[in-house]
């Protein structure tokens, strides 16, 4: 059905999310919002933002505020950039291209190493050090090999990147990073006092550059509404910079705010200031509350009848407002569009050189999910009382490959990024068998849960439909843990599917935990050893170790005598609300056994390591591992008897 009176609405992406591809959330509203007759277009403003900043006209006014500031005040950084400034002038903007892929040629040039100039971020190049040669003469040939040419040449420009944001953040802006942009000003943030008093300050260059983008996509688009889709926290402090140049330039535009960071920490909104910026905050899934919202700005629907929605009232209170409708179900959200992002402008990165690793960062995936929420919603350290976990909803296989077929159509790109908190096996076989029965070749990694549905016929099934790559949570790798935090598998299960997925030619990333309530150092170890035994079996090739953090809509959070701690008092705030401290009696100390997970990690990833004892990366004496020495090797042998 047609709107009536279709309104001019514009979502935009901003700073920082990814630079390899777009962050999704605008391509489904915009795809949503279109399929219901809005007039409605897209702008990715993190994009923008690092493409005006790392150009030459870009490094040029970098220059000039380096040059204002007295030589004794400058970091050690931009003194240097100051003395290379002709080099990284003249190398910034083919650099850019070859990343964009537009130029493959400069990849000798780059390999060379006379071409760019290298500083501080160049001497990660001393971990890629050949085990069986290590006096070797080239720090890159092991990790490369002979060839590998391309990939050389953006890992080092990769590095020559981080470099110059090295030089912005200690120069100009030092909350400035490609990703956690001035995250401290919101995450788990009580106070709005931190976010207003960077908002009052004076604009820096980056201030000002986004201040320049944004008034360039209103004067181009002159939207009636303004989304702003915030998914993270680094995300936040850009969200309402752009707000705030709105509302100068055009304070008749309506401007609304939503995304994960909103749905996570700002459901007790109650902050009159947010609205100085916004004048509506909408949570969870975004169809159905701009449906409500869209009706009411053509006065089709009263204000009391908004749904999910914070309102700030004339007595200056906050409201929340929520006239209750079913949420649109997924088969019905519309297929998501990239129409009005740059795609050939992303920027193909590469940090790490672990082939698994490097997916996050490397390529333009078309980003999709198959279901809404999760099937499985018992994990004790989710947010499972929320609608993005607690909503399960999917979509049939002939939806989502339709939806796969229009993507491709319309974007030129085959790759695709399963986006689900984890997606459903039933889900994926399905879909698998009907991406081959319509003979659609794509590729495609996802997330999922390593349960025992996944057998081997089904993971050959899965990458023979071009699946590539998956990841996981193992957690804790430690059965008593992984009972206590209801993750529903064990050590030994994640083995044998892992086994399977290898086995099909697909690559495994393990999602990993440490400071897990009542965990001990003894925990910590065997679970490195664990960690260790899947990588040396081959059952695993990327991981992550990431510290619990405590939320108020997990169990953990709700429940906490059941986990044997104790929360501390949150502070008194009207803002944000997620992250709560706890006090758990269980003797550790985890920012260091954290360092060590990290090291031997790292090492285990570029295969170095696996055959030390895993006592030896941790800095101080710790308990020998508990775990039986072939543990993994001989529940694989297990079940290849049982098979």
């Amino acid at each position: 059905m047609q709107p009536q009176q279709p309104l001019r609405v514009l979502s935009l992406i901003p700073p920082m999310t990814q630079l390899n591809t777009p962050y999704p959330s605008t391509a489904y509203l915009t795809g949503f919002l279109r399929s219901r007759g809005e007039a409605a277009v897209q702008e990715d403003l993190a994009l923008a933002l690092v493409l005006r900043l790392f150009s030459r006209a870009g490094l040029a006014e970098l220059r000039e505020e380096i040059a204002a500031q007295h030589e004794e005040a400058r970091a050690p950084l931009a003194q240097a950039f100051l003395e290379h400034f002709d080099s990284y002038h003249a190398s910034i903007e083919p650099v850019v291209a070859f990343l964009q892929g537009g130029d493959s040629t400069l990849a000798y040039r780059i390999c060379g190493r006379q071409f760019l100039p290298e500083g501080p971020r160049f001497a990660s190049l001393d971990v890629y050090v050949d085990p069986d040669d290590p006096e070797g003469g080239d720090p890159l040939a092991w990790a490369f090999g002979s060839l590998g040419l391309q990939d050389r040449a953006r890992h080092l420009a990769t590095l020559y990147l981080n470099d110059l944001a090295d030089v912005l953040r200690q120069a100009v802006d030092e909350r400035f990073e490609f990703v956690r942009y001035a995250e401290s000003l919101a995450q788990s943030q009580p106070s709005f006092d931190p976010l207003a008093q960077a908002l009052a300050a004076p604009a820096n260059l980056v201030d000002r550059t986004l201040d320049a983008l944004t008034r360039s996509v209103i004067e181009r688009h002159a939207p009636q509404v303004v989304l702003l889709s915030v998914p993270f926290p680094g995300a936040v402090y850009a969200a309402f910079r752009i707000a705030q140049t709105i509302k100068a330039i055009a304070p008749g535009i309506v401007i609304v705010l939503g995304g994960g960071f909103v749905n996570t920490e700002l459901r007790e909104l109650a902050e009159p200031r947010v609205f100085d910026y916004f004048d509506y905050v909408t949570l969870d899934a975004g169809e159905r509350p701009l449906l409500a919202l869209l009706e009411h700005l053509r006065g089709q629907r009263g204000k009391s009848r908004l749904v999910r929605s914070f309102i700030r009232e004339e007595d200056g209170t906050v409201r929340y407002v929520n006239m209750v409708e079913p949420d649109v179900p997924f088969e019905e959200v519309g297929t998501p569009t990239w129409d009005g992002l740059p795609l050939d402008r992303y920027l193909s990165l590469l940090d790490m050189l672990n082939p698994m690793h490097r997916l996050w960062s490397d390529g333009r995936w078309n980003k999709l999910t198959v279901a809404h929420g999760c099937y499985w919603k018992k994990c004790s350290f989710c947010d499972v009382s929320l609608d993005y976990i607690s909503r399960y909803d999917a979509a049939s296989a002939t939806t989502l490959v339709d939806r796969i077929e229009a993507i491709v159509a319309e974007t030129g790109q085959t790759g695709f990024h399963l986006v689900d908190e984890a997606a459903p096996p039933k889900v994926l076989k399905a879909l698998a068998q009907e991406l081959l029965r319509r003979k659609v070749a794509i590729s495609w990694w996802g997330n999922i849960r390593f349960e025992k549905s996944f057998s081997p016929e089904l993971c050959e099934l899965l990458a023979e439909s071009g699946c590539i790559a998956v990841s996981g949570g193992l957690e804790v790798a430690s059965d008593r843990l992984l009972t206590l935090m209801k993750k529903g598998v064990s050590v030994e299960q994640v083995a044998r599917v892992t086994r399977a997925f290898g086995d099909a030619g697909i690559l495994v990333h393990a999602y990993l935990m440490y400071g897990f309530p009542t965990q001990t150092v003894h925990d910590t170890v065997d679970a490195l050893e664990y960690v260790r035994q899947l990588f040396e079996a081959g059952c695993i090739q990327s991981g992550y170790f990431h510290r619990f953090a405590c939320t108020v809509h997990s169990p953990v959070g709700m429940n906490p005598a059941e986990y044997g701690i104790e929360l501390l008092p949150l502070p008194p705030g009207k803002f944000a609300k997620n992250d709560v401290g706890f006090v758990d009696p269980t003797p550790a100390d985890h920012d260091a056994l954290g360092r060590a997970l990290n090291k031997a990690l790292y090492n285990f990833m570029h295969g170095i390591g696996l055959e030390q004892d895993v006592r030896s990366w941790f800095g101080e004496r710790v308990p020998r591992p508990r775990v039986p020495k072939h543990f993994i090797a001989r529940a694989l042998e297990q079940a290849e008897r049982a098979a």
